[in-house]
């Protein structure tokens, strides 16, 4: 599939279907090519749709005095710029060498630009552009991206409906094909503050536009991913490692292979258990519909000629007679032949008076 496929104005769903995943590699990676690629045969081996990576260099996205934002439990580093300063070495020659090996892997190649040097190059190598939640407020360069010409996946990680409507606007603007990503901006993210009555809360204030969930909590058994699908995500975004065990802000509320193999798995079943949004009887129930309905029966033995009353009718299992919604019509009529009691009620059995 193409990613960019996703960006069709949503029509009525006839089925919830299977959403885009993206295995969000990010820098996972940490500055080994060796890992970057394995991330990638990874992301593809489990599923994904397609596997993204951040571009940034620390310099440019941080300044010195940056606090951290996340669990210095889990990631001791105190400062932005010394953890971004850690993950930047990778640029324009690394990016392109793992746009060829996700080609070789058939998965999608996704990075997202952090300033405007890597959106530049990265241009060259994707047909979508990812803007960062922190970027969610920077009017320039939503604006700069956006003269791309590319669709627009946006996270919406901490933002208020009027920042969120805001930055929409200037998409707007631009005429760029959208998807608003429903995020928590909090590292990790405890599945009781995932808040993902806010994907539904976006289709209904942005209805033009899909929906997905950018997803931070921690990937226990994967049922927060699962829940967003059946609320409406049909882009799902989570961080992906090789190792859970290793130490870093990204590695401990990743997901690996093994969990979005199972994940997968998983939400197709619950899918196909959904079905179609239409009420109907299934052909599996025809020996139900044949069987455990009713038919109309004698109460008690009726003479030919005689007008049937409701004395004389009761309603019992099979449904292979008259069925009980025709009871008013078998009351204005009279037994052709003698029906003894117990009789299975059919039309040859009845006349008009």
């Amino acid at each position: 599939m193409k990613l960019a496929d996703i960006f069709a104005c949503p029509k009525p769903e006839k089925t919830i279907p299977m959403p885009c995943v993206i295995a969000e590699a990010g820098v996972n990676h940490e500055g080994n090519m060796d890992i970057a690629k394995r991330l990638v045969a990874e992301a593809a081996e489990g599923g994904a749709d397609a596997v993204k990576f951040q571009t940034y260099k620390a310099g440019a996205l941080a300044s010195k005095d940056s606090p951290a934002y996340w669990d210095t439990d889990k990631e001791p580093t105190k400062s932005q710029y010394e953890l971004f300063k850690k993950h930047d070495s990778f640029w324009k020659k690394e990016f392109e060498a793992l746009k060829k090996c996700c080609e070789a892997e058939g998965i999608i190649f996704l990075s997202t630009p952090f300033d405007v040097e890597s959106a530049h190059f990265l241009n060259d190598l994707m047909d979508v552009f990812k803007i960062s939640s922190s970027d969610i407020t920077n009017k320039p360069f939503i604006r700069f991206l956006c003269d791309f010409g590319k669709p627009i996946l946006l996270s919406t990680g901490a933002a208020h409906l009027h920042e969120i409507a805001e930055a929409v606007e200037w998409i707007e603007e631009k005429g760029s094909p959208l998807a608003l990503m429903h995020c928590v901006l909090n590292y990790p993210t405890a599945d009781e503050n995932a808040a993902l009555g806010m994907i539904p809360a976006l289709k209904r204030h942005f209805p033009e536009y899909v929906i997905g969930y950018s997803d931070h909590t921690l990937p226990r058994d994967m049922h927060i991913l699962e829940t967003a699908v059946l609320l409406g995500a049909r882009v799902l975004e989570k961080h992906f490692t090789h190792d859970k065990n290793l130490p870093g802000n990204d590695h401990y509320h990743a997901m690996d292979k093994n969990d979005l193999r199972r994940f997968l798995q998983r939400l197709q079943l619950t899918l196909t258990s959904i079905g179609e949004f239409s009420l109907r009887a299934l052909p599996q129930e025809e020996p139900a519909r044949a069987h455990a309905r009713r038919s109309l029966v004698t109460a008690r033995a009726v003479n030919a000629g005689r007008r049937l009353s409701p004395k004389d009718l009761t309603w019992k299992r099979p449904a292979h007679g008259i069925s009980p919604r025709n009871y008013d019509e078998v009351l204005t009529m009279c037994a052709r032949r003698d029906l003894p009691e117990d009789t299975v009620l059919v039309w040859a059995d009845l006349d008009k008076p």
